[in-house]
């Protein structure tokens, strides 16, 4: 499309309401659009991707202009990852930045720090250095600066992949199966989905590959007792569903009414009966407990950094810190140990983040079974294998953008044995 000073203006102006990321950006967006009725599609698509992509890179773009100011951002934006020339800039620029152009132009990613090349911050830096040398940091970061794809998730229960796959084609949607996940689908681009047949009728969800494979880990049985412990919207929930072929029970608890309510309309269109939404005020609450020693299966996507997110949610890297790390910390130990009181013996418990952090992943679960001798950790890959998924990452299921393509998520599985010396067969 070609650029106005009408959508340099609408994208300044979007600019200045997000910065400051008292909320999360994608809120904020939806927020600023809804006020701005007039904006069509097609200005919305580009404010929207010139927003997240200022995000992406904004550490780089502040480094090189010497500035922060938003027009400064989306000019500096513009020539170096829209690749717009100078010719194609001056109809919309002063003397002055056409001249500050050429001299961000000319600068080498190489010629600046590790950190603003893979754009995380300082004490993000400190933390990764601690487990990963400075080249590995690099592919992290530049692969964490890529737009994710959109990825699809086939409802077994009212369609097959193949099916789902012809019927994009032949509306002039570009598709291909996922590698790993047996439901999923990689969409080429961004199309409109959410406006297709196969999603208004439940045939397809929008899922992350990485998502889906938490379900396969789980592997819920017909008539399992299951609970999705913070089921969020649910999108993870509807896939256990389908896995289960709509018999037995799954809980969905979440500690958010909004998030909840999100997830009816989806469960409507799923065809799914055996699924039941249920707030619940904190890990401790009766509902949970009344379940204690009851439940097969139980998957804890836990409340975290969302750092492995990053392609998606740029905004992350200044909305977490430190310290709020820390408190994520303490809520994912008491989830846990909530979480593993629900298992029968034999029962699997699948301990999940989207995070690269050793100290939200690994050493949370280690730290944990240290304490708890009846449960034991089971080998994620075997547990795919089972499944016909060849993905082996180790012990853990630990999935990268780019090694995988997917979100950067991270699983650990364990089991509830009845003796210390029993070992299950899960």
């Amino acid at each position: 499309m070609r650029i106005t000073p009408a959508h340099l203006d609408m994208v300044t102006a979007a600019l200045r309401t997000v910065l400051p990321l008292d909320h999360p950006a994608d809120s904020i967006l939806r927020h600023f659009f809804r006020e701005n009725p007039a904006f069509g599609a097609n200005d919305r698509a580009f404010i929207a991707e010139s927003v997240f992509g200022i995000l992406r890179h904004r550490f780089f773009l502040e480094s090189v202009s010497g500035t922060s100011t938003p027009r400064s951002l989306l000019l500096a934006y513009l020539a170096r990852f829209q690749g717009m020339n100078l010719r194609e800039l001056l109809p919309l620029v002063s003397e002055v930045e056409a001249k500050w152009l050429t001299g961000i132009k000319a600068v080498t990613p190489e010629s600046q720090s590790l950190a603003i090349q893979a754009e995380f911050p300082e004490w993000l830096m400190e933390k990764l250095r601690g487990f990963m040398p400075d080249n590995e940091i690099l592919d992290l970061g530049r692969s964490l600066q890529r737009p994710a794809s959109l990825d699809l998730r086939v409802n077994t229960l009212l369609a097959n992949r193949d099916e789902v796959l012809a019927l994009l084609n032949k509306d002039g949607i570009e598709g291909n199966a996922t590698p790993y996940s047996l439901i999923g689908i990689r969409l080429t681009g961004k199309p409109a989905i959410n406006r297709h047949e196969l999603f208004l009728t439940g045939k397809v969800e929008v899922q992350d590959e990485g998502s889906q494979l938490l379900g396969y880990l789980l592997a819920p049985k017909r008539g399992d007792m299951v609970v999705d412990f913070c089921a969020g919207a649910g999108g993870k929930t509807l896939m256990l569903g389908a896995l289960m072929r709509s018999q037995g029970r799954i809980y969905a608890f979440d500690i958010s009414e909004k998030r909840l309510n999100n997830l009816k309309p989806r469960l409507k269109r799923s065809g799914l009966s055996n699924l039941y939404p249920q707030r619940i005020a904190n890990e401790n609450d009766i509902k949970v407990k009344r379940l204690t020693g009851k439940i097969d299966r139980v998957l804890v996507d836990a409340p975290c950094s969302g750092l492995g997110t990053l392609r998606r949610n740029p905004d992350l890297k200044w909305r977490q810190s430190p310290q709020s790390i820390e408190e994520l910390k303490r809520k994912q130990v008491a989830i846990l140990s909530s979480a593993a009181n629900l298992l029968k013996p034999g029962g699997r418990l699948i301990y999940a983040t989207c995070s690269f952090l050793p100290e939200e992943n690994q050493e949370i679960v280690e730290r944990f079974l240290a304490g708890h001798p009846r449960l034991i950790l089971l080998n994620c890959a075997e547990l795919l294998a089972q499944q016909k998924i060849p993905l082996d990452t180790g012990v853990y299921l630990q999935l990268s953008p780019g090694l995988h393509g997917t979100d950067g998520f991270f699983a650990a599985a364990m089991a509830l044995v009845k003796q210390e010396d029993d070992i299950p067969n899960p």
